[in-house]
């Protein structure tokens, strides 16, 4: 679907980087689900860094996983004019 994710890299300070299927692209701050439930265990950088995409969201290997609506709701949207390849400051 056009709102499913394609791309997402984990960035430093708990945050990723997404490009949804649609073009659009940002920043989601994981911080503020870090003391919920399953989501507890994201604040292992190890484990935060094993982040994938299964059926368009981004998850986990432990099954937490982000919608892509709830993406789109609270990321911070990247100008869709940025380079390709533009470096982040990595996890």
């Amino acid at each position: 679907m056009y709102w499913d994710v394609k791309t997402v890299t984990p960035l430093s300070d708990y945050r990723i980087y997404v490009e949804i299927e649609d073009g659009r692209k940002g920043i989601f701050d994981l911080k503020p689900y870090l003391d919920h439930g399953v989501f507890r265990e994201l604040r292992d950088a190890h484990y935060f860094k094993q982040v994938g995409i299964l059926f368009g969201a981004v998850t986990w290997p432990h099954e937490q996983d982000i919608a892509p609506e709830t993406l789109l709701a609270e990321m911070v949207p990247l100008d869709p004019n940025l380079a390709p390849g533009i470096a982040f400051e990595k996890a």
